[in-house]
């Protein structure tokens, strides 16, 4: 049987197996691996229901990433701009990244927008996330238009007409709002089958109340995010340094 480590390919299949109902027995051996290892691999990964084979190999990754970084005491990782452990800033990069996948945007997607989080000037420019996450221009292009098209970034273009991406201060509560009209539109949606499919039917009484439940949430969402911009809102210290992107951005 063959050793080492799964491969990305053999996780897409793992996934495949579990959606055809296929036991762990049957998965392991399509792939000429043990059972014990396909076992393993599920089980650490989100189990039979929730596993997902690019959060695997993501995982899988950063295991075996962190494993190399590991130093003997007393030689701490290097340290950058404001103070920052740069291994530490890589590695909840890494966490914030895994974190939108698993609700479910896309690879590339993620890692942009988790880039422009922690870039302190909140804008980087096309080429310099190309550079920084070590892709082509083209999935940095799909990603920003994805985003942008979600109202969770902005694009402005500078006096040489580079393209600059923005992160705004408000972009959560933007996100929100946008969240809470999604929700707005199913209940209007919903109440919408209550005359199409007849009142007093079964149908009509479960849609209501989706609609009902869904107003309730919606309201409730706009009402929170407009209290909480006003209350909770916490403006960065004025620091002449951060009007260019820190040093220990990611590189």
């Amino acid at each position: 049987m063959p050793g080492g480590r799964l491969t990305q390919q053999e996780r897409q299949q793992i996934a495949s197996g579990l959606a055809d109902g296929l036991a762990y027995a049957e998965i392991a051996r399509r792939l000429d691996r043990p059972t014990s290892t396909i076992t393993r691999e599920v089980m650490r990964n989100g189990g039979p229901t929730a596993y997902r084979a690019d959060l695997a190999h993501r995982a899988t990754e950063r295991r075996a990433h962190r494993r190399k970084r590991i130093q003997p005491r007393g030689q701490g990782a290097p340290v950058r701009g404001h103070g920052r452990d740069d291994e530490a800033v890589r590695e909840y990069e890494e966490e914030f990244t895994t974190l939108f996948m698993r609700q479910g945007v896309p690879k590339m997607t993620a890692r942009v927008l988790t880039c422009l989080f922690i870039t302190d000037a909140g804008s980087l420019t096309a080429a310099e996330l190309v550079r920084r996450l070590e892709v082509s221009p083209a999935s940095v292009s799909k990603a920003v238009a994805f985003l942008e098209d979600q109202g969770l970034i902005r694009r402005e273009r500078d006096e040489r007409r580079r393209e600059h991406y923005f992160v705004d201060d408000d972009v959560w509560y933007q996100s929100t709002i946008a969240s809470a009209r999604g929700v707005a539109q199913v209940a209007e949606t919903a109440r919408q089958g209550v005359s199409v499919l007849g009142p007093g039917t079964r149908a009509a009484a479960r849609l209501e109340n989706i609609a009902r439940f869904s107003d309730f949430i919606s309201e409730s969402i706009l009402r929170a995010a407009e209290q909480a911009r006003e209350v909770l809102y916490t403006k960065p210290e004025e620091n002449p340094g951060d009007t260019a992107v820190s040093g220990s951005d990611r590189g």
